[in-house]
């Protein structure tokens, strides 16, 4: 891990910081931010997030898929869990702690965008820093990108109908065209551009120059969200201040996906003798979200300076010390697998 993955809860809690302490001094300066916008698009977050998605897209080699079939365990309980399990539990526990246990703490209106922010981070798995948690576990580099590779595919069909359905369960109502605007725009645009500048510097299909591209522009993807965080935590600012413990209250179910997720799906894994280096890596990519995506729509469908946008931002916060735990869980058990 380079600098800024290793330290990433860290900048992300200064940019908290000083996020919050701009929004509070230069509150003009924020609204006039926020009012530049398109369709629901906020235009200046929007080029944040494609800086942020950009990078990981380029990683995502469509040729790995012919290798779908080879390990399809591993392929299974990423996918299951992803896509059959995690979203239904992270609605559960949202409508769980915000509409009864933390009731009497937060106006029904407000839980709803909360409870909305974590449906979007529970309908998108993770795509990028995947790929540091699978080599922190020593995983299978090749397999990790068939993974993520089909995750992304899946995505392009399913974000969209899962989180209106588990929007609408919820009493929120969801414009579909802003919905699907928010997929083509995060998740469809992004990951064509990577496919053409993979195609283009891979010709030789070695790998080299899509590694050396990828290195050179990561940076960026970190500023990019970091910029962001500062830009969302400057619009939440004064309620934030009002209400400093909100943070906590939607970090609290958010770990509780975390562990809960990471259990099912290591813990299957361990039942069906899964190797470590293929077991490892599903259960991880299970946990953790692709959180720039989920940024991206809660902003697009709630706006900036709602429960739902500050709820997936506390997603960012949350995730890098979740993960890091796992990662060390995770060795710490390897001789538990085959090998």
């Amino acid at each position: 891990m380079g600098l800024f993955e290793r330290y990433l809860s860290v900048w992300v809690g200064l940019c908290i910081a000083a996020g919050v302490a701009l929004g509070a001094a230069l509150p003009q300066v924020f609204q006039a931010i926020a009012a530049v916008e398109y369709a629901n698009v906020n235009l200046v977050v929007a080029v944040l997030i494609w800086v942020m998605i950009y990078p990981m897209m380029v990683n995502v080699d469509f040729a790995s898929l012919k290798d779908v079939g080879k390990k399809p365990k591993g392929l299974c309980v990423t996918l299951v869990v992803n896509w059959l399990i995690k979203p239904f539990t992270m609605a559960a526990l949202g409508i769980l702690f915000f509409e009864h246990v933390f009731a009497g703490l937060v106006d029904p209106q407000t839980a709803r965008e909360y409870i909305a922010g974590m449906i979007l981070l529970g309908v998108a798995p993770c795509t990028a820093m995947v790929f540091v948690w699978s080599q922190l576990v020593r995983g299978d580099a090749n397999y990790t990108l068939v993974q993520v590779s089909i995750n992304d595919i899946i995505m392009v069909f399913a974000f969209a109908p899962i989180a209106a359905f588990l929007l609408g369960v919820t009493d929120i109502t969801v414009p579909w065209e802003t919905l699907l605007l928010s997929v083509i725009l995060y998740v469809v645009i992004p990951l064509a551009a990577g496919y053409v500048t993979r195609k283009k510097l891979d010709r030789s299909n070695d790998h080299s120059r899509v590694a050396g591209f990828t290195d050179r522009i990561k940076p960026f993807s970190v500023m990019g969200l970091l910029a962001t965080v500062v830009l969302l935590f400057g619009f939440q600012a004064q309620t934030i201040l009002d209400k400093p413990l909100v943070i906590a209250l939607i970090a609290v179910p958010l770990l509780i996906q975390s562990y809960g997720i990471f259990a099912v799906a290591y813990g299957w894994a361990y039942i069906w003798r899964i190797p470590f280096d293929t077991a490892a890596p599903a259960a991880l990519i299970g946990t953790s979200n692709f959180f720039e995506l989920a940024v991206a729509v809660a902003i697009s469908l709630f706006g900036l300076n709602s429960g739902a946008a500050l709820a997936t931002v506390v997603g960012v916060l949350v995730e890098v010390p979740v993960m890091l735990s796992l990662v060390y869980f995770a060795n710490r058990t390897r001789k538990m697998f085959p090998a």
